[in-house]
Order: structure tokens, then sequence, then C-alpha cells
């Protein structure tokens, strides 16, 4: 079973080292949309394979060769990607799916619903709107499988979903 990474989405064009770092050691990466500019992409695939697909932001010749939607395959797992969850135009569960990877909001989150795991692992670029800066790493090699958000504006600290989200809310509650 492969120790997948997911790089946080949104990284609009800035490939933070402290992300590169935060992804040695993982089998895959998947990155959810607005990488910014082709070099990102590069830069990842010298880490580990990447999946990525189009988000908002990516435009030019080199962003219309990512798809809209992609499915990874971690071992037995099956990922299916895209930017804007609020654009899934099918259900996972039925089509079999065991997690799905969004971005878009910027807020990292996970969530389970019929059995598939909704997964959105933040932005690893330019801070905005008081977020934390994120990625996530899912380990699929035991189970159930562990979700670790890193935060890399805090020097790689490593929460739990119930901590990030807590300073979520609190972040949220500030603005």
């Amino acid at each position: 079973m492969a120790n997948a990474a997911i790089i946080g989405l949104n990284t609009h064009g800035l490939m933070r080292q402290e992300a590169l770092t935060a992804l040695k050691g993982t089998d895959l990466i998947i990155h959810a949309g607005d990488v910014g500019k082709p070099g990102i992409i590069e830069q990842l695939r010298a880490v580990a394979p990447v999946v990525a697909v189009r988000g908002n932001v990516d435009e030019g010749p080199w962003a219309s060769e990512l798809p809209m939607t992609a499915v990874a395959e971690a071992g037995s797992v099956l990922i299916y990607v895209l930017h804007d969850i609020q654009q899934l135009d099918l259900d996972p569960a039925t089509a079999e799916f065991n997690i799905v990877v969004s971005g878009h909001s910027h807020k990292p989150s996970h969530t389970e619903r019929a059995g598939v795991m909704y997964l959105n692992p933040g932005s690893a670029g330019p801070r905005r709107f008081q977020l934390p800066i994120t990625v996530a790493r899912l380990d699929l090699r035991r189970s159930p499988w562990r979700i670790e958000f890193i935060d890399l504006s805090e020097k790689e600290t490593k929460y739990s979903h119930a901590e990030l989200r807590r300073r979520i809310i609190e972040t949220d509650s500030v603005t």
C-alpha cells in the first residue's frame, strides 16, 4: 500500500521548500489545481510521481495539458481528483472511489460520507484569507487511514484534523 502525500492545491506558482521537504519519502503526490506555472509540476515530479488537475487560475498552453479531473490509484485505493468540490458531477460511492481530493477553498478539511473520504489539503502557496499554509499527508498503509495536516506557516507543525479544524474556526471567528 502506498504512503500517498497530497500537496496543498493552490500553489499559485509558489513552490515552498518546506512543502517539498514535507513530501519527501512519499509514493504519490496529488495536486488539486491552481498550480500557477508549469515548473511546479516538474519540481514535484523530482520528489514522486504526480497526479495534477487544472484549477481556475491555470491558464495558457501548459495548463491546457492538465485535465479537469483525474483518477489516481494507490494500491487498491481509488482516488478522484478535482479542483472545486462544487463541480463534482458523479456519486463517488457508486463509482467505487475511496477518496475524493479537492481544493479551491484553501481550507484544509477531512470528512467522510457514505464510506468515501473527502479531503482538502489546504493551500501550500501564498497565504490567503489568514488561513494556514498546509499540505496533507495521507498514510494508506494502515487501517483506518491516517491523515496528517502539516502547517508550513509554523515550520512544519503537524496537527491532527481536529486541532487544525479548531485553529481554522478560531481564524474564521477573527475575520
